[in-house]
């Protein structure tokens, strides 16, 4: 069930060899949710709500009065992470005081381990030193061609320049306020064609290492340019009225995937659901077959768009339809690598859509682990980097893209830290790749360089917050832990983690990272969210003293 032949199975328990977030599709009841970092960390929101506090359901729950010393935090760890359920498993733990710089707590601190999306903390800082929080970029109307009595005599390019936010929040109506600022300049038709260019980005869209069975789900659609609703469409599955009948499947945007393919069919009222949906690597049809039992709730799933800037495009077409503004050509889309001789040399600005501060964008990756954000923001920073470079004349000849660039200057940023490159290698920025390792030392190494930069307070409050909101919304609560932990989750198939700050009872400030790969948990297991949890509300009781 691996690779192109993997279907994306509902209900039949059949579940292909990629990440958990994934393999949520093939839990039938439980719908695809937009807004956090992966519909995993949903499931496991929902379940902890359900469930209650940590401290109701386990046996290994950390004693309510905390730790004294380093010598009893370490024995109460190890007793979490020595447990027969992870034996297996591969740990990676450090704890450091930020006040005295000490370490309290190691474990295999030098251990290259898969970290998730905790990766996010170097997309994080590479940001921060180098794009800025007040930073920003935009989306473009582009003219090419005179403008002579209402008619632009040439092309209409709408060029995106990386912004990752396009159509929410703000600007939800972007497209609207585009086509109204041609109308304002007086433009009633376009003679030439709508162009939807995104060569903003040089590379692929797909960040090194992502595995295929994740690329049909929202939280791994492309990394482009020019981006629209986060490059993602609901797919929404209803019975028909009788079993027999087939399935109605609708798709919103309906041009977010080109071709749809259904064979689903309504079957018995009661009868177990059968969906199946499956898109071959890099192919435009999307498979949906099987069966829905009658009279059963509509069924929404979140699913990458193949296409984003046709999207774009053709949403833009429609806003210039509403404004009166004719489109005598044709909407087409202009992708990397493909080139047009400098098409834009002469062309001119005629409107454009600002994004977010930078600053805003990372709060917004880093609470809902929104991995297109930080990987934008990494090819962002790329681009800066190319541009610096290039001016100072220390480009190497040759291709190289702008995630590529991207890597190169955290990579640099990494060396000014004291991380070493046998610490940690990122391929991509948003911790969805399988090849990204790190240290559990090198993280912890990293939080103590961004707790003493300007950016601290920021930064801290960008995190989840045990118990309060982001992708720690649900865990915690009820525990000391609560409030107090500011801390980046990741996971994935085997792999759990945790890193970020903390103020323990005795009021030392602590730097963590918990990594935990090649986890298989015994059937009936708890999840190892709750022993990563366990660790952290450890140091959030820890008494002892700086």
């Amino acid at each position: 069930m691996k690779g192109k032949n993997a279907a994306w199975t509902v209900a039949r328990g059949l579940k292909p060899n990629r990440s958990a977030r994934s393999a949520l599709y093939s839990a039938g009841a439980m719908p695809i949710l937009a807004g956090m970092h992966s519909s995993l960390c949903r499931l496991a929101a929902l379940l902890c709500l359900a469930l209650g506090p940590l401290s109701a359901l386990a046996a290994d729950v950390p004693p309510t009065s905390g730790a004294t010393t380093p010598a009893a935090l370490a024995r109460r760890i190890d007793a979490l992470i020595d447990a027969p359920r992870f034996t297996g498993a591969d740990w990676g733990i450090e704890v450091v005081s930020l006040d005295t710089g000490r370490t309290l707590y190691a474990r295999r601190t030098e251990r290259l381990l898969e970290p998730a999306s905790t990766a996010k903390l170097f997309t994080a800082a590479l940001v921060l030193e180098t794009l800025g929080a007040s930073g920003h970029t935009s989306t473009r109307l582009l003219g090419r061609g005179p403008i002579i009595h209402g008619r632009l005599r040439g092309s209409l390019v709408l060029y995106g320049m990386g912004d990752p936010t396009l159509g929410t929040g703000d600007s939800a109506d972007w497209a609207d306020r585009l086509a109204k600022q041609l109308a304002d300049r007086g433009i009633r038709r376009i003679d030439g064609d709508l162009v939807a260019d995104d060569t903003y980005f040089e590379g692929p869209p797909i960040g090194a290492g992502w595995e295929v069975g994740d690329l049909l789900g929202a939280f791994a659609v492309p990394a482009t340019a020019l981006v629209v609703q986060e490059n993602a469409a609901w797919l929404t599955i209803t019975p028909g009225q009788a079993a027999g009948d087939a399935a109605d499947v609708l798709l919103d945007p309906p041009i977010a995937i080109p071709d749809l393919s259904s064979r689903l069919l309504t079957a018995a009222a009661g009868s177990a659901p059968d969906i199946n949906l499956y898109r071959a690597p890099g192919g435009d049809t999307l498979y949906a077959f099987g069966t829905v039992p009658a009279g059963g709730a509509p069924t929404r799933y979140h699913l990458a768009m193949t296409d984003p800037a046709r999207v774009a495009g053709e949403l833009l077409h429609e806003a210039l339809e509403r404004q009166g503004i004719a489109l005598h050509g044709h909407v087409r889309v202009l992708h990397w690598p493909q080139e047009d001789g400098g098409y834009l040399a002469q062309a001119v600005e005629l409107g454009a859509v600002a994004s977010p501060a930078f600053g805003t964008i990372l709060e917004r990756g880093l609470k809902r682990s929104q991995n297109l954000y930080l990987q934008n923001l990494l090819q962002l920073a790329g681009v800066q980097a190319r541009t610096r470079a290039e001016a100072d004349g220390t480009a190497p000849a040759g291709f190289i893209g702008t995630g590529a660039w991207g890597l190169r200057a955290l990579d640099a940023l990494m060396a000014q830290i004291g991380i070493a490159p046998t610490q940690a290698r990122l391929t991509e920025g948003s911790g969805l790749s399988r090849q990204n390792l790190v240290t559990a030392s090198a993280m912890v190494r990293l939080l103590q360089y961004m707790a003493a930069r300007p950016y601290a307070a920021a930064l801290r409050d960008d995190l989840p917050v045990a118990g309060v909101d982001g992708s720690l919304i649900a865990r915690m609560r009820g525990t000391p832990a609560e409030g107090d932990v500011h801390a980046k989750t990741g996971s994935m198939t085997g792999v759990s983690a945790l890193a970020g700050y903390v103020t323990s009872a005795g009021g030392e400030h602590l730097a963590f990272a918990v990594l935990l790969n090649h986890d298989v948990p015994p059937e009936g297991a708890p999840p190892p969210s709750r022993t990563l949890d366990a660790i952290a509300e450890l140091l959030a009781t820890y008494r002892g003293r700086p």
